[in-house]
């Protein structure tokens, strides 16, 4: 016969996380987006953050949380993307073509991200109770 996993190990302790928090977890990529687009300085620094970020949250206990997640990691890496592949095209002494990029940037990123943190704060979010199990080496 079968030992449980609780059996097995020692003790389960259960953790939960509340619901404000995952909401916050969820609308963590946005915030950074929104930020990275009106501050490109910023932008070298979000794209490393954003890794670690997207890494935290895309496997998060509340799928709620990876799906928000993915989806403004897909607009940013996807206009980010563009506007590399685009600067290879622009003239030495181009600086009216990067404003008309960080322009576009700002006009698919912006209304987007608000638009995900608005559906986040409309959206029913409740605690998740998450097991931890311990084992006893001894």
């Amino acid at each position: 016969m079968k030992q449980s996993v609780e059996e097995q190990s020692g003790h389960v302790d259960t953790e939960v996380l509340s619901a404000g928090s995952c909401r916050f977890a969820a609308c963590l990529f946005n915030y950074g987006n929104i930020i990275t687009v009106l501050l490109p300085p910023l932008g070298l620094l979000w794209i490393a953050a954003s890794m670690v970020i997207y890494a935290m949250n895309r496997h998060h206990p509340n799928e709620k949380v990876g799906h928000y997640t993915q989806q403004a990691a897909y607009r940013i890496y996807g206009v980010i993307g563009f506007i590399v592949a685009a600067a290879i095209f622009i003239p030495k002494n181009g600086l009216y073509y990067y404003l008309g990029l960080w322009v576009m940037a700002i006009l698919i990123i912006l209304p987007l991200s608000i638009r995900d943190l608005l559906t986040i704060r409309k959206d029913d979010w409740c605690d998740v109770e998450i097991e931890n199990i311990a084992s006893d080496y001894d």
